[in-house]
């Protein structure tokens, strides 16, 4: 299996198109931040760049075919809510990395070293509640 990692000033491919993913996850993580359903209109405005209308919706239909998203009617439109939380999204997609890592080992190491002051507490809290060793 090949993997292309792309760095945050190289987001866009050779042809000038967004990496497959990025305009799926932008679209979820609108909806995650939302208190409510929305409107394509809605998330339109809220992603902030250069797309069409019909992108944000061809976006939200597909995510509603793969059972990511709900949709229900709202006047002549439908508005969209996400059915799987954001932490089981990237929950499954760390794991498949790191089940995919040829050096599972310096994967680990990497994401530690790269992590936000105040996140190894975190991570240290919750690796105690965890343990088995407090059951």
């Amino acid at each position: 299996m090949n993997f292309v990692w792309r760095s945050e000033s190289d987001q866009r491919a050779v042809d000038g198109r967004r990496p497959a993913g990025d305009l799926e996850a932008a679209v979820l993580g609108v909806l995650w931040a939302s208190q409510q359903p929305m409107v394509p209109a809605d998330v339109l405005a809220e992603l902030d760049n250069d797309l069409a209308y019909s992108t944000v919706l061809t976006i939200l239909v597909r995510l509603h075919r793969k059972g990511t998203i709900q949709r229900t009617r709202h006047g002549r439109a439908h508005a969209y809510s996400p059915l799987i939380a954001e932490a089981d999204v990237v929950t499954g997609q760390v794991r498949r990395m790191l089940r995919d890592a040829t050096d599972r080992n310096t994967v680990v190491h990497a994401f530690l070293a790269g992590l936000e002051p105040g996140d190894e507490a975190l991570l240290r809290e919750l690796l105690a509640r965890t343990s088995p060793e407090n059951d």
